[in-house]
């Protein structure tokens, strides 16, 4: 293991090993604390894609709202799960079978394209042309401002979906789906988010599922692996402390050397980023 490997894992908190049942109750209790720390809260907000990350969190979030309704008394708490889709989505089945599984209290859907096009268009006028890349992270972002016009008027907060082998890449939009108040999956790798499910009895499909962020209208689909040029099980084998080739390490390292921006608070006078 490299030094920087090991400072990554550590900074990440990943373990070699982990037992799903207790990480899924690791998550849930993580989540209950929150909302009893933050009693003004009531409700928790999460855009579900159809793909394992947001499966897993919004089940999570399900089952932590519902043990609140029950220690509480008070059924005030719910989550709410809202489908966030650009136009019509291409894999709209499994953002169904998803919610189908996570069985939210409440479930919403905001078509974002409307707002993406009048942007464009706007900026357009101003003489901005965006490109297609850019219009992807702009999705991201709108996503994300649906999800906390919600929340304020919801009394709630926006859950992330941000996890160690996203994190360690930066595979996520600076303030679009990185933008968030809690992230109950921070400390586990793909493979662990695969597992948790798994205990979970989610349907196979949704776990197995090839990873895509699908924000780019030139290239629909494309998977997370295409894009970052190495494997989600290189990946997870790096955090988790294993022997991988020098040429995955290499991918791995840069990634997370060139996005450490993403992983720092906007930067102040007093910060010592720059040395």
């Amino acid at each position: 293991m490299t030094p920087q490997q090991k400072a990554i894992i550590e900074e990440l908190g990943v373990k070699t090993h982990i037992d799903p049942e207790e990480e899924i109750r690791k998550s849930i209790d993580f989540m209950k604390d929150y909302l009893y720390k933050h009693t003004f809260l009531k409700t928790f907000v999460l855009g579900i894609s159809g793909g394992q990350d947001s499966t897993l969190a919004g089940r999570l979030a399900q089952l932590t709202m519902e043990e609140m309704r029950e220690e509480t008394k008070n059924n005030e708490y719910q989550f709410i799960a809202v489908r966030l889709p650009y136009g019509e989505q291409v894999d709209e089945e499994d953002a169904e079978k998803a919610l189908q599984f996570i069985q939210p209290d409440i479930s919403l859907r905001v078509d974002i394209k409307p707002a993406i096009m009048a942007s464009v268009q706007t900026l357009s006028e101003a003489g901005i042309t965006i490109s297609d890349f850019n219009k992807g992270n702009m999705k991201a972002r709108q996503r994300m401002i649906v999800q906390y016009a919600i929340a304020g008027e919801k009394s709630g907060a926006v859950i992330g979906t941000d996890h160690a082998a996203e994190s360690l890449t930066g595979f996520y939009t600076k303030h679009g789906d990185g933008g968030a108040d809690i992230l109950p999956l921070f400390r586990l790798n793909k493979r662990q988010g695969r597992m948790m499910l798994k205990e979970l009895h989610a349907p196979e499909a949704l776990y197995l599922k090839v990873p895509t962020a699908d924000l780019e209208d030139d290239k629909p689909l494309l998977s997370d692996e295409s894009a970052l040029g190495v494997s989600y099980q290189e990946i997870d084998d790096y955090l988790e402390g294993k022997v991988i080739s020098s040429e995955a390490t290499a991918i791995i390292e840069n990634w997370y050397q060139k996005t450490q921006h993403k992983r720092h608070m906007p930067i102040s006078i007093f910060d010592d980023f720059w040395k």
